[in-house]
């Protein structure tokens, strides 16, 4: 059984009497089912899974199903024995944006409380952006991404203590020993390898065989670029969605690591307001985290975001390590000064601090240049700069300088993260390993332990 943080998110809602259903959204095969169903089974005596898209493409017994009446009609053909009472029977809809009414129906199952709900999504941000009739108020959407580092590690055998431990030190800006600092950036280079999708991480525990485990990703990857299509296909629109998505691991190459809008189509009059779709689904599906342009960063970071200048991450490490080195993973555990890790990084840490509750943005400066990331800081009603370094000259960060040399952005805190073992500040900059991002949370929208 793999560890996973929602677990407990999901027991306390299924433990309270909340009168909104718990929906854990988030891209496919990052293991939301799974986690709802060891929870809820464990919880109730009377558990009933319905998957909504696989009854779309068999018998189609909840595609009429408009009121309660109806729902529980449907339900009763599948699991008539397991309805009890609300205490003891939990009804897990999976895949609930199969069918649009059923989002709309939530409403009302909720105000007559005759079981226990709870559901999954797999494209719901695109199927709510859709939707006419959305039950505010009657839902709790909970996002959930792959495997973090911190599960990762749980999942290779290293204990809590070991792990509280690390985050204490953290807080505290210490150094690891050189034996546990080995140790955890071996496990974080195999980070980058393996990824967090649960699949393929329960395959590398178990068998440490890399042509599995890329099996598991590319069947990802995949699927994933199949769902965009399908949803080009059903909308019948000119809509390029796998385009850019397979874009994205060329474009993570490039200096700039941005969306190119003109080789989207090889159509030089394009602009970014074009392909406004595709993007919105590329997001909204889970599948890709994005990264806005801030020019002139101002607190909070969302109201001096553009539209333009954006990057794309793919959702999961191990799959962008996957296309670009294949089996060869001396590539990366080799430390091979030859070879630039630079997007692989980037990924990774975008995907900890979006799993982490934050919103992704980077500075981009015609005169000074590019920083990797910027957080909001609520304690200094400011910013946090954060430069990701792959390699041996973690030092050298000219845009970081200069963003710092700016009186005017009432910069307090910022932070580069590299190989490097030791935690120091220096000029108003605080080094840290690059395995210390899994301890950054978006608690009031502060770096966890690192408040002035």
């Amino acid at each position: 059984m793999l560890y996973r943080k929602i677990a407990k998110r999901i027991e306390d809602y299924l433990a309270s009497d909340s009168d909104r259903m718990l929906l854990v959204d988030g891209a496919r095969q990052i293991g939301k089912s799974y986690i709802i169903r060891h929870v809820g089974q464990k919880m109730f005596s009377n558990y009933i899974e319905i998957n909504m898209e696989e009854d779309k493409l068999g018998d189609r017994i909840f595609a009429q199903a408009k009121t309660t009446k109806d729902f529980y009609m449907a339900l009763s053909v599948l699991a008539g024995e397991k309805m009890k009472e609300r205490e003891n029977t939990l009804v897990f809809i999976d895949e609930i944006q199969a069918y649009d009414h059923l989002l709309t129906l939530v409403k009302f199952l909720m105000k007559e409380k005759k079981f226990t709900y709870v559901a999954s999504g797999s494209l719901l941000g695109v199927t709510l952006k859709n939707t006419q009739s959305v039950p505010i108020g009657s839902l709790d959407i909970q996002h959930m991404y792959p495997m973090d580092f911190e599960e990762f590690l749980y999942a290779n055998g290293v204990g809590t203590v070991a792990i509280e431990g690390m985050r204490e030190s953290f807080r505290n800006r210490e150094s690891l020993t050189d034996a546990m600092h080995n140790k955890i950036m071996d496990l974080f280079r195999k980070y980058l390898i393996v990824g967090g999708l649960p699949k393929a991480v329960e395959t590398f525990v178990e068998s440490r065989n890399i042509v599995e485990f890329r099996s598991v990703q590319n069947e990802a990857h995949n699927l994933y670029g199949m769902d965009a299509s399908k949803y080009e296909e059903e909308h019948g629109k000119r809509l390029k969605i796998r385009r850019i998505f397979d874009m994205i691991p060329s474009n993570l190459e490039n200096k700039k690591k941005r969306i190119v809008i003109k080789n989207i189509e090889d159509k030089g009059w394009k602009r970014a307001d074009d392909y406004l779709d595709e993007f919105d689904y590329l997001i909204s599906a889970g599948i890709a985290l994005e990264v806005k342009a801030i020019s002139t960063p101002t607190y909070p970071l969302v109201e001096s975001c553009g539209k333009n200048l954006l990057k794309l991450y793919l959702n999961d490490v191990g799959i962008l390590s996957g296309i670009y080195y294949r089996n060869n993973i001396m590539a990366i555990m080799s430390d091979n000064r030859s070879i630039n890790l630079g997007s692989v990084y980037e990924t990774v840490v975008a995907q900890e601090l979006k799993a982490h509750g934050y919103d992704l943005y980077y500075y981009d400066n015609k005169k000074n240049g590019e920083v990797d990331y910027l957080i909001d800081d609520a304690d200094h009603l400011s910013n946090i700069p954060i430069e990701v370094k792959s390699g041996k000259d973690y030092t050298v960060h000219s845009a970081l300088n200069k963003f710092l040399s700016n009186d005017d952005y009432n910069i307090k805190q910022a932070y580069v993260l590299s190989n490097e073992q030791r935690v120091y500040t220096d000029k108003g900059i605080t080094y840290i390993p690059i395995y210390y991002v899994m301890f950054f949370h978006n608690v009031s929208n502060v770096v966890e332990g690192f408040g002035d």
